[in-house]
């Protein structure tokens, strides 16, 4: 994937991510949003709510990583062994900070 189509996709990620995390902390506004865009949903469970909220904000940190990588030089190369973290991988997780197999060990060290 090229630097502009990457860079494209990772802002259009960090809005969302944004907007749900506004969403997951009872900004009015977008939650109103939220409501008028997704009226089939409810977020009255604190617990679930958290929990995303939590994953939400690790996915934008990630996110904000990738975008500082873009700007180094230094996308697509994994943070571990600096071999290139395939294609495909970058593809579905634009994200992506390490190859399958260094992230494969980092998983499993948790």
């Amino acid at each position: 994937m090229d630097d502009t189509t990457a860079r494209e996709r990772l802002h259009v990620m960090l809005a969302e991510l944004d907007r749900s995390i506004r969403v997951l902390r009872g900004d009015p506004v977008a939650v109103r949003e939220h409501s008028t865009a997704d009226a089939g949903s409810d977020l009255t469970d604190a617990d679930r709510a958290q929990a995303m909220l939590t994953v939400a904000t690790t996915q934008r940190t990630a996110v904000l990583a990738a975008l500082k990588r873009l700007d180094e030089g230094s996308y697509g190369q994994c943070v571990d062994c600096a071999r290139a973290v395939p294609e495909g991988r970058l593809e579905a997780r634009p994200e992506a900070a390490r190859c399958v197999q260094c992230q494969g060990r980092t998983e499993r060290r948790r």
